[in-house]
């Protein structure tokens, strides 16, 4: 049963009292404890049992006046018993928010989202909608997160959804690969949703077998579709597990070029490495045509540990796709050896091409280093953010009259595990160092993706 609280006059510092007890032993970089359900319910990973409501905050450093509007970001928080079938991908979703204006924090609010939508948050034509993939429509929730109800854009959604639509900074229209797990035919949808607020385009897209698509991309004449080798099995289902996705290699790994106006008749299909993606930075073209794609890649994905991503055994890292329409050919480039997730660039940019990208590294159960990647001359820039010390997924936000592609702000939940509670932190991005936190004396455990959502 969930509890709630409203607290006045918060203050950090709950202390070591509160600590949980000893995690378990920590792996290779890039995660991975073995095949427990116990992992990815231990530490920061483990659910919060309250719903809080938090004022009068306590803030250092200095909160950009220029900033006013709401940081949201959701993730899985179980509410009830679970069993050795866990998977941190389907605990019940609990949005996680925090109001700004005129350099103060008014309120923290977490709430749990009626129907369970555990992955990205978003805010569409006036709607802030939590959503999750494999068929589930949106949850629409107040300014204050509290659950509205199944959100369907005006009776236009007719299927499935997404927990990663791509937004076109040109029209302000969502693009979505939405698929369901489901029996025989397999079949993705490419859906589009105006800027209004109303689907205005579904495509059928065919594919080999039940696949996993967690993830799209845009550029100017294509959308990216994904047909990656993580297939449901319906025998993890007999054995107990609660998210039947396995590693199939023999599926093969290809990358579907969408044209935009086009039909699944037209896709260019292309071979890439056999691997797995959760998250592209970004996709564009270059002047000759070619489709650059930026992603964490995974060498493998559930490949016999079952109930969450993180596996020693795989190899992380970012890497670059340049694919050819023409040819339908793929060349792959290492941009980075380090194991990282949660890839972000401008969101202007996104479909464009771009210079900078974000990303959080994963060092076992931390994440204790954002990156800034130069992704035109090869370099990055870091943050370390001390022993103990980790970040969710960092959200780029630019300045107010930026004319710099990084002039802007990181905003990130990070978690402290020496105090267990956590903080809201933003981040200059150009110097890549904190300007500012809001001190939370609660814990914000691990998610997934959010977004900044400006009053204005």
């Amino acid at each position: 049963m969930k509890r709630r609280q409203i607290l006045k006059g918060a203050s950090i510092g709950m202390g070591a009292a509160f600590l949980p007890a000893p995690l378990f032993a920590k792996p290779n970089v890039g995660g991975g404890w073995g095949d427990t359900a116990e992992v990815y319910l231990q530490g920061n990973f483990g659910p919060v049992e309250v719903e809080s409501t938090l004022t009068d905050l306590v803030v250092t450093g200095s909160l950009p006046k220029e900033l006013s509007g709401r940081y949201l970001r959701n993730g899985p928080n179980p509410s009830g018993e679970v069993d050795a079938g866990h998977h941190w991908f389907i605990g019940d979703g609990m949005v996680h928010g925090i109001n700004i204006r005129d350099g103060q924090a008014v309120w923290y609010r977490n709430r749990y989202v009626q129907g369970g939508p555990n992955t990205h948050v978003i805010e569409h034509a006036g709607k802030t909608l939590a959503i999750v993939e494999a068929g589930a429509k949106p949850t629409e929730m107040t300014y204050d997160l509290e659950s509205v109800g199944r959100h369907d854009f005006g009776g236009t959604l007719t299927g499935g959804f997404s927990a990663h639509p791509k937004r076109d900074p040109d029209d302000g229209s969502l693009h979505v690969i939405a698929y369901n797990p489901g029996p025989p035919p397999f079949v993705l949808q490419y859906v589009v949703v105006s800027a209004a607020g109303k689907v205005t385009r579904t495509v059928d897209i065919p594919v080999m077998g039940p696949t996993m698509v967690h993830d799209t991309g845009i550029t100017k004449n294509w959308v990216i579709v994904y047909d990656l080798p993580v297939t449901a099995n319906p025998a993890l289902v007999q054995q107990g597990y609660r998210f039947p996705m396995q590693w199939n290699p023999d599926y093969g790994s290809r990358v579907g070029l969408l044209p935009r106006t086009g039909t699944a008749d037209d896709i260019v299909w292309i071979d890439v490495p056999l691997c797995y993606v959760f998250h592209p930075m970004n996709a564009q073209e270059d002047a000759d045509g070619n489709v650059i794609i930026d992603v964490c890649r995974y060498d493998r994905m559930f490949d016999g540990v079952y109930n969450g991503p993180f596996d020693s055994n795989s190899e992380l890292t970012l890497d670059r796709w340049t694919l050819n329409p023409g040819l339908r050919t793929c060349r792959s480039d290492r941009v980075d050896d380090r194991a990282q997730e949660f890839p972000r660039c401008h969101p202007e940019l996104e479909s464009k091409p771009y210079r900078y990208g974000y990303t959080v590294t994963v060092d076992g159960d931390e994440f204790p280093t954002l990156l800034k990647h130069d992704m035109q001359v090869g370099t990055a820039l870091s943050l370390d953010l001390g022993p103990g010390r980790s970040s969710g997924e960092a959200v780029f936000v630019p300045r107010d009259g930026a004319t710099a592609e990084d002039d802007g702000y990181l905003m990130s939940w990070i978690y402290d595990k020496n105090t267990n509670t956590s903080e809201f932190s933003v981040v200059d991005a150009q110097e890549m160092r904190q300007i500012a936190a809001v001190k939370l004396p609660v814990r914000v455990p691990y998610g997934f993706h959010g977004s900044w959502v400006a009053d204005a």
